[in-house]
């Protein structure tokens, strides 16, 4: 992003946000309005959770229903494809539903990528599923009561982008390998020869220099459990008896997609932020973001998580008051007892 700080460039394309940090800044708004404000091709990461169809009103609401959700979804989409760069990468979270009344699986996530792609001409790189070992068994009626489903404990993720080579930054994600594989890459030629695999896949000298790397290619089978009770924001919320957001991201979720698909100061944008575990990540790993919700008290009590983990129960609830009485401009400092400024 050139010309001034990154801040001030956002401040020039969407005008003063609820808060902001010295990287990236918080809207509440209408994310389809806002992002017709950003210039073509700005933004490398769009990556969100949007409010899944539901059959039973939430606390957190019901926005619309399995058959209603894709057209609901597609201007959104829209103006993330106007937005995105040429090598930017959209990264879609979608739990899966049933149809109402009947133990048969919805369509709508499969429904809504075939838009993205046939419509807007999305590519889909690649899938991934994220496997939450903590889910509680759904739904009740299928799993629970009748028992003729097992537990739904895993999310579809989408990730989408303009080409077919978006940027890939794999050497961020690999996995460290296991003190067996390194004992084999140590000792290899005393374990291991060169030769063709039963399953038709040859096994060359060249695997040996997988010693070479850092790590191994992860699957894009995210295992990450959801089990987060105690955490800094968790803490703050119950300090200012105000409701964390109820389905929030653990945050090692948009940690692996912004290690992979962005660089140091790439700008990385969530439209449907809820408690802002994008904006907290895309923060730690120094890249810039914009995150928009339009729930109030979700964009006031997310910005607990850019404060320091000491912060008095009289500062927390200022701060609070502050964003929830209509106050903009907010600057959040971190490791500083002056954290509000205007």
């Amino acid at each position: 992003m050139k010309g001034g700080s990154v801040v001030e460039r956002i401040f020039e394309w969407l005008g003063e946000p609820v808060y902001y940090t010295d990287l990236g800044a918080m809207y509440l708004g209408d994310s389809k309005e806002l992002l017709k404000k950003l210039p073509r091709e700005s933004v490398d990461l769009v990556i969100t959770s949007p409010p899944f169809p539901l059959q039973r009103e939430k606390p957190y609401g019901r926005f619309c229903f399995e058959d209603e959700f894709v057209e609901w979804f597609m201007p959104f989409a829209e103006q993330v494809r106007r937005v995105l760069k040429r090598t930017g990468s959209f990264v879609i979270d979608l739990g899966g539903t049933y149809v109402k009344g009947r133990p048969i699986r919805s369509l709508y996530q499969y429904r809504l990528l075939i838009r993205l792609c046939d419509d807007l001409g999305f590519a889909l790189p690649e899938e991934f599923f994220w496997f939450n070992p903590s889910k509680l068994p759904s739904p009740i009626e299928w799993v629970n009561k009748r028992k003729i489903r097992v537990k739904d404990a895993v999310n579809v993720i989408w990730w989408l982008a303009k080409d077919d080579y978006p940027k890939v930054r794999l050497e961020n994600v690999l996995i460290e390998y296991s003190d067996r594989m390194k004992l084999l890459l140590k000792l290899g030629e005393r374990f291991y020869k060169p030769k063709d695999r039963p399953s038709g896949h040859k096994i060359s000298e060249k695997f040996m220099k997988l010693g070479e790397k850092k790590g191994a290619i992860p699957p894009n089978l995210l295992v990450i459990p959801n089990t987060d009770s105690n955490s800094k924001y968790v803490r703050y919320c119950r300090a200012v008896n105000t409701q964390p957001h109820p389905t929030r991201f653990p945050i090692e979720l948009p940690e692996f997609f912004i290690k992979f698909l962005t660089d140091p100061k790439d700008l990385v944008v969530d439209i449907f932020a809820g408690s802002n575990a994008v904006g907290e990540a895309a923060q730690a790993l120094g890249r810039c973001w914009i995150s928009i919700e339009t729930n109030l008290e979700y964009v006031a009590n997310s910005a607990f998580r850019f404060l320091d983990g000491n912060e008095s129960a009289e500062s927390l609830t200022r701060i609070y008051n502050c964003i929830m009485q209509g106050e903009t401009g907010i600057h959040i400092k971190r490791k500083c007892k002056g954290i509000l400024s205007y």
